[in-house]
């Protein structure tokens, strides 16, 4: 249990069903051509996690002094598990995880897309040590990362199997999964910044410039307001586009999505102690959910 929570194991099994919803809920009811069968799927949802959880073990490990100030009950480095352990479960987790997208990136004939695992696991390393100390920079690296590990599902199921037959269809495909990454990258970003000033305390010791710590509580909740706002206004945007006759869908993501930001926004205003920012976070990670599982409704309404 105590590697599971390194690897922060809740944020993975949301990794996890977002790239199984786009293969089992996109690409096979509408019969997409795709390249990679259910093993070589999996051995890529595999390497996504192996990358990700290795980036959370470099995370907790530079974050202990932080950690000890933000949630003492938590720590894991250093009391269940020690630095010198966890500094070699994050080397075979990268190995493993680079190991497979260089098998894979062979498998479908782009050799250079194992780069691509090379460079998620640099950034996590560097965002750890570094860049998580920039502000903002570190808030946007790990929403980036988020996004990509939706987008490399169609980077190695998807474009490999694009022909001049078919490129009009995958495309559109390509696309759909291109705007659930923007809407990963958003709300992922948001989260992030909430998180930073639950975190401000320790992060201030810990001498991480975050935007909490720049500008204020106050001002950074407002910024989130106005993020969130902007959000809204892009999902109904594309609703309105896309989904205008699809009422199951657009029912889905009014109540499901467009309701629980409204609610963050109004909770916004008066967030002001440790429950109420609790309560924010918790809200975007349904907001995630629900939107993830999404996935799987376009094939009952569209087909």
């Amino acid at each position: 249990m105590k590697y599971l929570k390194l690897f922060r194991y809740q944020n993975l099994i949301f990794i996890a069903l977002a790239q199984v919803f786009i293969k089992y809920g996109l690409f096979l009811p509408f019969n997409i051509d795709i390249t990679l069968s259910s093993f070589e799927f999996a051995l890529l949802v595999i390497a996504t996690l192996c990358i990700a959880a290795g980036g959370n073990v470099i995370n907790d490990i530079y974050d202990v002094l932080i950690d000890k100030v933000n949630k003492p009950d938590k720590v894991i480095i250093g009391k269940l598990i020690t630095e010198s352990s966890a500094n070699r479960l994050f080397v075979v987790l990268n190995v493993i995880g680079v190991g497979i997208g260089f098998y894979l990136s062979n498998v479908i004939e782009r050799p250079s897309f194992a780069a691509l695992f090379i460079v998620f696991s640099a950034m996590l390393y560097l965002y750890a040590s570094y860049l998580k100390g920039i502000l903002l920079v570190g808030n946007i690296v790990v929403s980036f990362l988020v996004a990509m590990s939706l987008i490399i599902v169609g980077l190695f199921d998807l474009l490999p199997a694009i022909t001049p037959q078919n490129q009009a269809e995958q495309s559109l495909v390509f696309e759909v999964i291109l705007r659930y990454a923007l809407f990963a990258f958003s709300l992922n970003l948001i989260r992030e910044i909430v998180k930073d000033i639950q975190d401000i305390n320790g992060d201030k010791k810990g001498g991480i410039n975050t935007l909490p710590i720049a500008i204020g509580r106050k001002r950074t909740l407002m910024v989130v307001f106005a993020l969130t706002v902007f959000l809204i206004v892009g999902i109904l945007a594309q609703m309105y586009d896309y989904l205008y006759n699809q009422k199951v869908l657009m029912l889905y993501f009014l109540l499901g999505i467009i309701a629980p930001l409204l609610f963050f926004c109004v909770k916004t205003w008066s967030a002001e102690h440790k429950k109420d920012l609790k309560l924010l976070s918790n809200t975007l990670k349904i907001v995630m959910f629900i939107g993830t599982c999404s996935l799987l409704l376009f094939q009952f309404v569209i087909l």
